[in-house]
């Protein structure tokens, strides 16, 4: 009884060696972190190609712009797939971090948003403004309100504040808050202008909410990144290969209508 209690754990454990090393034993794990919309749910779409490859693609979804450059940073994550190079390159320096772009992905145009007008000549004087508190999204801000003549900045040259604010001819009061925190504010405030990713996590839809958006000229690409050195690992570069295919550019035309754009 015991000999044969034995042989059929010593067949079990042939065939889950056996099955581990037919289905796994090749297989490579790339961790990606990214926020949830659109930058998850591009990556989502890549997932069975790179499977075919033998590589397994793990995303980890974050709620923040700091911690997934961390993670990258301290070798938790293999890459990341959120940010533009602005912002990419203020961490560098503010953090001393050493992250690297590998490809552009798309461009997600920059809004305004309001519950309490319908279109920018209504917006009053002395009206409130929410607006990204991280330099490098404040200087896109501070940007597109200029082009928009809602102020004049002293000029359009390097990373911008509120200091650098020449004219304001409405005196709007300006609301520096956390990127991800902006839609929670939309009820409080006259104003705000919201990263893409965000105001699709809100359900708002850049091109009917919006009262104006960036230009498809914008030059905030989305990026896949690494660190410095990790550029050229042969996975990395086949999800870079990947987020480039016809079946990604068509996913993104055909999911966001405009308010994610393709950039290659």
């Amino acid at each position: 009884m015991w000999k044969r209690i034995s042989l059929i754990i010593l067949a079990f454990s042939l065939a889950a060696a056996l099955a581990g090393c037919g289905a796994g034993g090749d297989e490579q794990t790339l961790k990606v972190g990214a926020t949830q919309v659109p930058h998850a749910e591009i990556l989502e779409q890549v997932k069975p190609d790179l499977e075919k490859k033998g590589i397994h693609l793990e995303v980890k979804v974050f709620q923040d712009y700091v911690t997934p450059n961390k993670a990258v940073e301290e070798g938790q994550l293999d890459a990341n797939f959120f940010q533009h190079v602005p912002w990419m390159k203020t961490t560098n320096k503010e953090r001393g971090w050493h992250l690297k772009k590998v490809t552009g992905v798309h461009i997600e145009p920059m809004g305004a948003y309001s519950e309490k007008i319908d279109k920018v000549s209504e917006l009053k004087k002395g009206a409130t403004v929410a607006l990204p508190n991280a330099t490098s999204e404040m200087t896109r801000v501070l940007l597109l309100l200029d082009k928009e003549g809602l102020i004049k900045l002293n000029n359009r040259n390097g990373e911008k504040t509120l200091k650098d604010i020449e004219k304001n001819p409405k005196n709007l009061k300006f609301k520096p808050l956390e990127a991800a925190a902006l839609p929670r504010f939309l009820d409080q405030v006259d104003l705000a202008v919201i990263n893409t990713n965000y105001a699709l996590q809100a359900k708002l839809n850049p091109k009917k909410d919006a009262l104006f958006l960036e230009g498809k000229d914008s030059p905030y690409v989305n990026v896949l990144a690494v660190k410095e050195g990790n550029e050229n690992k042969k996975a990395v570069k086949e999800l870079a290969k990947a987020l480039h295919s016809p079946k990604v550019k068509k996913f993104i035309e055909k999911k966001y209508k405009g308010a994610v754009v393709p950039a290659f």
